[in-house]
């Protein structure tokens, strides 16, 4: 589910969301010499339909008391305050199989229903990754719920394990972390690089950050929270999270909304290969948009506009820009600071055709970098949120990391060679692995496959035409596989659809509201 790392980081987030998600924490480096990490016994997958609070051994986890109390208020954030909202932390099982051993902590925050004769229950929000922070995303999304939901419930946040300021995944320091996004230059090593500097940090969590765990601890959070049904709006990968929850807990969805669905049939290699081809199209449908505004450095020519931001970017591998601090902008930075701009709508695309003017014709590469540190969680004094390390544990632990023949590896380069032939001009093997789980120790050995939620409630799935980093066919096969799922499609470029126009929104925040769905085969123009 993912872009290759070089090129652009593979979190499912959407960009609009980018500023919510920035925090300051990393770990620190396994040196070069570190030994492999140990192989821990592989985790028993969890049956489809854990028994939940019935269980029990999970009941002092369901039936805790959450103590909420005013956030801390963040003096980097000027323009929002955190302490304006409630926080608390949940305890979970660090290993469900084990529920009476170690256990983890989530970090939670929630805004109140303003109106608490009309509320409902929470709602629960993920705005993707994996690695994305809800607590931050609920601090930092101020017009979020306006059109109702905020009267009708408390909108809760939560950092799943293995993130954020929950019990956190760490492997990089902030130094490591900078070369690591920005080099040009991979080998085969690279994933088992990554792999012992994890393990020497975070060893006794990476075999238990896997999405259905997270999915089990969502299941703790409702219980906590005193819903008798879960009411959850999942972005991007937190659509993943969400569809994983339903196919555990059936009797329990209540209103559940999947924004920027992403298709749990696909290997990493495939949603890879997709994901790339998608980029590719919205990067010529910026280019084709670019030339017909007064000022683009692509020229006047749409047929030529594209190939020659591509040749651009890909030219900076030799001679990358100055910027200052004494960094560059590699053609890594840069490729990643310009896709990113395409997670947005056409609203996001003048900012992304002045950054590149700057570049391209001032040769300043400032802005572009910018773009790029804010996709890596990069801030402005150095420090790094650990949203990179989370992706890596998260998506290596679920279905589908597992290494690919040579034949698939042979045909995938040829699909993107013939569908993608910009964005993929220069792959290597290890190009078409974000992050490259190969050598990853901690994998499950559960396949991909299509994922039903028999028993289910309704489901709202939202997919945008335009879409680069979940295409529109995800979320057109996650409704089919579903079975009980109703499609709502947004024509338009970006990625997800809530927020982005009145009637996606309108008709999210009706269901949500009220439980009305809409009607089968809903466009939104």
């Amino acid at each position: 589910m993912n872009v290759n790392i070089a090129r652009l980081s593979g979190r499912l987030l959407p960009a609009a969301l980018a500023a919510a998600l920035l925090a300051g924490c990393s770990g620190t480096t396994a040196s070069p010499e570190a030994a492999a990490p140990s192989v821990p016994s592989a985790s028993p997958s969890p049956t489809a339909t854990p028994t939940g609070e019935a269980d029990p051994a999970l009941k002092p986890f369901y039936g805790q008391q959450l103590a909420w109390a005013a956030c801390p208020d963040d003096p980097k954030t000027k323009k929002q305050d955190e302490s304006a909202l409630q926080c608390a932390r949940l305890r979970v099982p660090l290993d469900y199989t084990a529920p009476g051993g170690e256990t983890v902590e989530l970090a939670l925050a929630r805004r109140q229903s303003a109106k608490a004769d009309q509320r409902l229950g929470s709602l629960l929000l993920n705005p993707g990754g994996p690695g994305g922070s809800g607590v931050e995303f609920v601090q930092g999304a101020a017009e979020l719920g306006k059109n109702g939901l905020r009267d009708r419930y408390d909108l809760v946040g939560f950092d799943p394990r293995g993130v954020g300021a929950s019990t956190a995944v760490h492997c990089l320091d902030d130094k490591a972390r900078d070369a690591w996004d920005t080099t040009d230059t991979r080998d085969g090593s690279r994933g088992t690089t990554l792999a012992q500097a994890c393990a020497a940090n975070s060893g006794k969590l990476l075999a238990h950050v896997g999405t259905r765990d997270a999915a089990r601890d969502l299941d703790v959070l409702r219980g906590a929270l005193g819903d008798p049904k879960l009411n959850y709006l999942g972005f991007s990968y937190g659509t993943y999270l969400g569809t994983r929850y339903a196919e555990q807990f059936p009797a329990k969805v209540g209103r559940v909304v999947l924004d920027g669905a992403v298709d749990p049939t696909l290997s990493q290699l495939d949603h890879s290969v997709q994901q790339n081809i998608s980029f590719e199209k919205s990067l010529r449908a910026f280019a084709a948009d670019c030339v017909q505004q007064a000022q683009c450095s692509l020229g006047k020519d749409p047929e030529k506009a594209a190939e020659k931001l591509a040749k651009f970017l890909d030219g900076l591998k030799a001679e990358p820009l100055d910027v200052p601090g004494g960094r560059k902008l590699t053609a890594s930075a840069a490729w990643t600071g310009t896709l990113s701009m395409l997670y947005a709508d056409k609203s996001g695309w003048e900012y992304l055709r002045n950054a590149l003017g700057w570049a391209m014709v001032r040769e300043k590469g400032d802005y572009l970098m910018a773009l790029a540190d804010d996709y890596y969680g990069r801030s402005e004094d150095g420090g790094h949120n650990n949203m990179f390390d989370a992706y890596t544990a998260i998506h290596c632990a679920d279905p589908g990391s597992g290494a690919p023949s040579d034949a698939q590896l042979a045909a995938a380069k040829q699909q993107l060679h013939e569908q993608a032939p910009l964005i993929s001009a220069r792959y290597t093997d290890e190009d078409l692995f974000d992050p490259d789980c190969r050598s990853w120790p901690y994998r499950t050995t559960e396949q991909p496959g299509p994922v039903k939620a028999a028993g289910a409630a309704p489901i709202l799935v939202v997919g945008s035409t335009g879409d680069p980093a979940t295409p529109y066919a995800w979320a057109e096969k996650l409704a089919t596989g579903l079975g009980n799922a109703t499609l709502l499609t947004r024509e338009g470029e970006g990625h997800t659809g809530y927020g982005k126009n009145e009637c996606t929104t309108a008709a999210v925040d009706a269901f949500l509201n009220t439980g009305t769905l809409p009607a089968p085969g809903t466009r939104c123009q």
